[in-house]
């Protein structure tokens, strides 16, 4: 089989799936802490330099490239812009950090502050998962205890009580691994956010880090790519159709 149709193949699924990830950032660009995805493709070595028979860089005809593939998928953190709703239990971090949830067993990362009051007075995630303070322990607002507001530094006070939400920040941005709803699971430790660089302002809401029309020109360009690659495939089988008909004849 020739060459070129392998590497117009995998062309075409390395553009078909840099498509779903872009496609997934356009779904969600109304999604509260939403952070896009970025395909990362990585150009190959031809076959021969990949199976050790040739060097890299002596520029004969085994030497032109072995065209592209698909290396990862990773997550722009940039902040996302942020919308004033006036709602006393939203609330968007500026700057570092993450909330704490716990859903299940398992204490999860997010930068969606869209949250709820039960009616028992825990404060939750849209999905019901609680959010936690200090200590881990989950955020109760009492339903008859009256005005309570979230201050600058991401503090909840209610009548002479006062109850800190966890913000915390990992040691690096790559330890952080997507998980569904929007949540985040860390590889690796923790660590709370400084009380002089906590900053939450309550009644506003950090709204998805995408750019439609950006999204909308890159899934334009993947398309054409994906379609250029599909065609190189088309020429391949029509001249091996060609050159079979050849022989036979």
């Amino acid at each position: 089989m020739p060459y070129g149709l392998y590497i117009s193949a995998e062309g075409a699924q390395v553009q078909s799936r840099r498509m779903e990830v872009i496609a997934n950032n356009i779904a969600n660009v109304d999604t509260v802490g939403f952070k896009r995805d970025l395909a990362v493709m990585q150009s190959r070595y031809a076959e021969a330099i990949q199976r050790g028979s040739v060097s890299p860089g002596e520029g004969t005809l085994n030497d032109i490239g072995g065209g592209v593939q698909f290396r990862q998928t990773v997550t722009d953190f940039s902040p996302g812009p942020l919308r004033k709703t006036g709602i006393p239990t939203d609330a968007a971090i500026q700057g570092e950090g993450f909330f704490v949830v716990r859903k299940g067993q398992e204490q999860l990362l997010t930068r969606a502050g869209n949250f709820r009051v039960t009616a028992s007075g825990n404060l939750v995630t849209q999905q019901g998962y609680a959010v936690l303070g200090e200590g881990n322990a989950p955020i109760n607002i009492s339903p008859t205890a009256g005005h309570w507001e979230i201050d600058a530094s991401g503090t909840i006070s209610q009548n002479g009580t006062r109850q800190e939400l966890q913000i915390v920040k990992p040691a690096s941005l790559s330890d952080l691994v997507k998980s569904s709803e929007n949540l985040f699971r860390t590889t690796g430790a923790v660590q709370p956010v400084a009380a002089g660089q906590r900053s939450v302002s309550s009644g506003c809401l950090e709204m998805a880090a995408v750019q439609p029309t950006t999204e909308m020109t890159t899934m334009i360009e993947t398309s054409r790519m994906l379609e250029a690659n599909i065609n190189v495939m088309k020429s391949h089988n029509e001249m091996l159709s060609g050159l079979i008909g050849i022989l036979k004849a």
